[in-house]
């Protein structure tokens, strides 16, 4: 979700145009694809692109247009193909062309044989018709307040409202159509546009949940749908709750990240028990609330240490950072895992919030923030209050906020869910959930894991399995299944390739 507490992926979108100069565009009714952005063009030439004009308001269908990016990896053996499977990173608003172009070269190579990939950035973000809502230098430049101390908190909440107001004067006339609703019917313009009757779906974290409602309000269009590292589709959880519960499972994350550093003691000399390793950490925290490294403060510890959670590929550097900085007094490694919030980052920021504020209510009294923020904080104080200033922005949203769609599933074809035990952005209760709000689904568990995106994601052999016979063969399980969760990394192993880690 946002920043680094994220619902998809984690990676730098140039806020650049849309079809490069010279390039075919849209031409109605369907589309005309040629040459990517050069962004995606240069670590992505298998992509082609096209843009598509889509109405700003559906209430408003001959109105004001927005265009988006689309595109296309086509399917490598025609004779093979079976249609196009629209892909979405989460988010909201993750990168979805340049997505398209990370899963071409991480997909089973049957499923690239027979499917087009047709990857999307979500209306208003990334290149398609981008929006901010501050000037990321002044509003992102760290160290940001501290999430947790008093101190910090009426700054903080200046902060939101400072964001609210921004996205409201800069863009005001988009706000009340981004939400997920419009999001799926986008989708089905994109549908029509590529001439198809049906579309599969490769959703996951905030995808999930799109591909749900797309699912609610157009089930005679879904073929096959894969949804991992699943949101909770309860209206009542949607989106605070979800928030919320991201806090719990971050903390028992931790837990269990720290018990792998004490196993591997002789490599990181932090302790040889979850408690010796946590007092290790906050060490670090209570000398970066004396004194800010440079970029690095309490929050950016939050913000790297909740982002290596979300996969064990960042497990190692962060060990050994914290290892430098409180054994040796050494920040360098620490304070070059801070990530800048440049242009891109604000974008996918300002789409966060915007999507999840006008999906849902919002508690709009402060003291029900503070109430919960510091319940949650005594127990699971990770990213409690950090988590709950990322989404603050909602509780004075200058935009009409609807009740969510109520998932039930019906007229849709066979689903996969999947999802891993640990979780933190999607806790696996929310997979549970849409599961049983789809009738037709079949649910994967990857047990005694906590990868955030699985199917293809982390290297699990019987879950990529799993997936690549259904959109192949349209085969599932005759039942839920559990499959036994991919090893955790070994730190004195070799370095191997990294997974993808979804943030």
């Amino acid at each position: 979700m946002k920043r680094s507490i994220a619902l998809g992926l984690a990676g730098a979108a140039v806020l650049a145009g849309t079809v490069a100069p010279g390039a075919a565009a849209q031409a109605a009714p369907g589309l005309q694809f040629g040459a990517c952005p050069q962004d995606i063009s240069q670590p992505h030439p298998q992509l082609q692109c096209a843009n598509l004009d889509v109405p700003l308001d559906y209430a408003a269908p001959n109105g004001e247009k927005l265009q988006l990016l689309i595109a296309k990896s086509p399917a490598r053996k025609p004779e093979a193909r079976r249609g196009s499977l629209l892909i979405n990173p989460g988010g909201p608003g993750g990168p979805g062309v340049a997505f398209a172009g990370t899963l071409g070269g991480r997909l089973p190579a049957e499923v690239l044989d027979a499917y087009d990939l047709i990857g999307f950035d979500t209306r208003n973000s990334a290149h398609s018709t981008p929006i901010s809502c501050v000037d990321p230098a002044t509003y992102w430049r760290q160290p940001l307040p501290d999430p947790d101390s008093p101190q910090t908190r009426e700054q903080n909440w200046q902060r939101a409202q400072e964001y609210a107001d921004g996205c409201a004067q800069r863009a005001g006339k988009y706000l009340p159509h981004l939400n997920t609703p419009t999001n799926a019917r986008d989708m089905d313009r994109i549908r029509d546009a590529l001439g198809e009757q049906k579309i599969s779906y490769l959703g996951y974290s905030y995808g999930t949940y799109l591909g749900a409602v797309y699912g609610q309000l157009f089930p005679e269009r879904v073929d096959r749908m894969v949804l991992d590292s699943v949101v909770n589709p309860d209206t009542s959880e949607v989106w605070y709750r979800n928030n919320l519960n991201q806090d719990i499972a971050a903390q028992r994350r931790l837990g269990g990240y720290f018990d792998w550093i004490a196993q591997h003691d002789q490599v990181f000399h932090l302790g040889t028990d979850r408690g010796q390793v946590q007092a290790a950490w906050d060490g670090i925290r209570a000398e970066l609330r004396k004194g800010a490294r440079g970029a690095l403060g309490p929050s950016e510890l939050t913000d790297i240490t909740f982002g290596a959670l979300y996969g064990e590929s960042n497990w190692k550097g962060l060990a050994e950072a914290v290892a430098d900085f409180r054994l040796r007094g050494d920040d360098r490694k620490l304070v070059a895992q801070v990530s800048a919030k440049d242009a891109a980052a604000e974008n996918g920021n300002a789409i966060y919030n915007a999507v999840e504020c006008a999906d849902a209510p919002w508690p709009t009294r402060r003291s029900e923030w503070e109430r919960d923020s510091e319940e949650l904080a005594a127990d699971y104080p990770l990213a409690a209050w950090y988590n709950s200033w990322t989404v603050a922005p909602c509780r004075v949203w200058h935009a009409p906020r609807q009740q969510p769609l109520k998932i039930t599933g019906a007229g849709l074809p066979p689903m996969l869910v999947i999802n891993s035990e640990h979780d933190v952005a999607t806790p696996y209760a929310g997979a549970v959930e849409m599961h049983r709000s789809l009738p037709s689904s079949v649910l994967v568990t990857e047990k005694d894991a906590g990868k955030h995106g699985v199917w293809a994601m982390a290297g699990n052999a019987e879950v990529d399995r799993i997936g690549t016979d259904y959109l192949l063969r349209g085969a599932l399980p005759s039942g839920n299944v559990t499959v036994a969760g991919h090893a955790n990394p070994d730190p004195a192993a070799p370095e191997k390739p990294r997974t993808l880690d979804l943030r």
